[in-house]
């Protein structure tokens, strides 16, 4: 169990070659293996950096992602064609682009039952824990980020959003099962979205598709606790 540490809570900053090396493979001007070696490199320089700096706690920068939250998508059958923006929309601001806003894409949604082509995050997790002597952690999304997906499209696939999320903390279960098999013993649960709650403006969406504040508090908690289980050796942490 970790006491005390210090790590990276979220995601590094992708290098320029691997946003290169994205786009060259989505384009079809470099082969998937060759890709693989680019990322392979930018995730052993993350490891290093984290290491160099005395680090307890090292991550591989999340690099291998689009998002954060995107392996759900990208290992779970079920979600309808998506790109970035069902991550991204809203209304954003930071220092270096000012203010931006996304429309939330129409086509967002789940449109049959969730099915797992892979594991998550197992992947990563064995390639961090074979290249570092710290302690590796893996993250995984909050199951409570998946009401974004729901829509009106998904009553075809599901009788409720309260079947349809059981539906994403079973997959996320199970891998945080395989993840202490093969040795984890820090996940991170990302972005549960009960801070939404706070502002007037991010709020409603929430409060309609969870029965209100309350409802959707504690429902997301009851989520929460079922993805983590009972390991009494593993360390959860979440970031808000």
């Amino acid at each position: 169990m970790i006491t005390s540490h210090t790590d990276v809570i979220g995601s590094l900053l992708r290098p320029p070659e691997l946003l290169q090396a994205r786009e060259d493979l989505a384009a079809g001007r470099i082969s998937p293996s060759s890709f693989r070696d680019i990322e392979d490199r930018a995730v052993d320089a993350a490891i290093k950096l984290q290491e160099e700096v005395g680090l307890d706690v090292v991550t591989d920068g999340e690099l291998r992602r689009l998002s954060f939250q995107s392996q759900m998508t990208d290992a779970v059958e079920g979600f309808a064609k998506h790109d970035i923006d069902v991550f991204l929309w809203g209304k954003w601001h930071s220092q270096e682009l000012g203010d931006w806003s996304v429309d939330r894409p129409a086509t967002i949604g789940v449109v049959s039952k969730l099915k797992r082509r892979r594991h998550l995050s197992t992947d990563e997790f064995t390639y961090l824990r074979d290249r570092t002597t710290c302690i590796p952690k893996v993250t995984l999304p909050s199951p409570t980020l998946f009401t974004n997906f729901w829509s009106e499209q998904s009553a075809q696939a599901y009788s409720s959003m309260d079947a349809f999320l059981e539906g994403v903390v079973k997959i996320l279960h199970e891998e945080v099962v395989e993840l202490v098999r093969l040795g984890a013993t820090y996940i991170q649960l990302d972005a549960p979205h009960y801070t939404q709650l706070l502002d007037p403006r991010t709020r409603p969406f929430y409060e309609e598709r969870g029965g209100g504040l309350e409802n959707w508090i504690a429902r997301g908690v009851e989520l929460e606790n079922a993805v983590i289980g009972d390991f009494a050796d593993v360390t959860f942490g979440f970031h808000l």
